[in-house]
């Protein structure tokens, strides 16, 4: 058989895993937990900047962040329920830590909201190409939802950067701080 006439399988999700490493079940099991949990927390972000920031001129564009991060959330949500996952336990403090991260930083100014958009969407880019990499054939429908949410969020972080986010007081730090949280966020709710 010639090189040219062998043609690879497609590759499958957790193939190549180790003893000790999550089934391929568990680990969608765990992407899907983490992510709806993440959209929940970015919902709640968005809400608490518009608590803050909605009787601004920043209105709209925090609104168009917020609409596409609740289809985000939806979307995740049906994939809970028809695949039977169980959510992350700790939606309850997702739902008051990203209210509180969003107000709080929506409260030092528009330029601070928008780090905070910028530092979770770093983030989370991140953690989306890690995700659509390990996933295969078998689940190229939830590769291609996280290859275009992942594209979104990418929008959202150009979105910040445009409104001058890295202006903000303190940027690095604040950025720093921010993605710390969410990689322990993640870490947290994929096995919680």
């Amino acid at each position: 058989m010639s090189d040219a006439s062998f043609i690879e399988p497609p590759r499958r999700t957790g193939e190549g895993r180790l003893p000790g490493d999550p089934t391929p079940r568990e680990r969608v099991a765990r992407i899907i937990r983490v992510d709806h949990a993440g959209e929940y927390g970015a919902a709640r972000i968005y809400a608490g900047q518009l608590a803050v920031l909605g009787r601004t001129d920043a209105r709209p564009l925090l609104e168009h962040m917020a609409a596409q991060e609740a289809v985000h959330l939806e979307t995740f949500a049906r994939m809970v329920g028809e695949r039977g996952i169980r959510p992350t336990a700790l939606l309850p403090l997702w739902h008051v830590a990203g209210y509180l991260l969003g107000a709080g930083t929506a409260l030092l100014g528009r330029r601070a909201a928008m780090a905070c958009t910028v530092a979770v969407e770093e983030a989370i880019d991140a953690h989306y190409r890690d995700q659509a990499a390990a996933l295969g054939e078998d689940e190229r429908e939830l590769r291609e939802t996280i290859e275009r949410f992942r594209a979104e969020e990418g929008e959202h972080r150009d979105i910040g950067l445009a409104h001058e986010a890295e202006r903000a007081p303190a940027y690095r730090l604040l950025a720093a701080v921010i993605k710390a949280g969410c990689r322990i966020a993640i870490r947290l709710s994929e096995r919680v």
